[in-house]
């Protein structure tokens, strides 16, 4: 029988529902998950030590390519969620994140999945450079 891997770790963000984030009916617009998965996946760039900033000072940028969300629970003005981000790939030229948006009493509200591809600053795709990719397999074996 073979051995199963842990999951790569996840960062965590909280995040308050604002009134601007819902509809008529105070329940959360669907494209702002799409926003929610940004900051969790900044707040994940810098706790592995490259912060957006630092990438794009350095020459490169991460453009999204793919985006994909499953709704499972409605969240609602006043909520309080959890979005978890996680690596899953780091490819020559790109990445995946995974998301999970979680209520207060745990249920799982979202979940999602981007991918992404590293561009140089003319916008023209490019290989992760060493210490990027360096940073991120270190903090998070994948």
């Amino acid at each position: 029988m073979g051995t199963v891997s842990a999951p790569p770790p996840a960062v965590e963000t909280s995040i308050q529902v604002r009134y601007a984030e819902t509809d008529a009916q105070r329940v959360v617009y669907h494209g702002n998950y799409i926003i929610w998965f940004e900051v969790a996946r900044t707040t994940y760039c810098e706790r592995a030590g490259y912060p957006y900033p630092r990438m794009e000072a350095e020459g490169s940028f991460i453009t999204v390519t793919e985006a994909r969300v499953r709704y499972r629970r409605a969240v609602r003005y006043g909520d309080t969620v959890r979005v978890r981000a996680r690596m899953t790939a780091l490819k020559s030229r790109g990445c995946t994140f995974q998301y999970e948006v979680v209520l207060a009493d745990g249920a799982l509200a979202a979940e999602g999945e981007t991918q992404h591809l590293f561009l140089d600053a003319s916008g023209r795709p490019r290989t992760v450079p060493d210490p990027i990719a360096r940073a991120f397999r270190e903090f998070a074996p994948i």
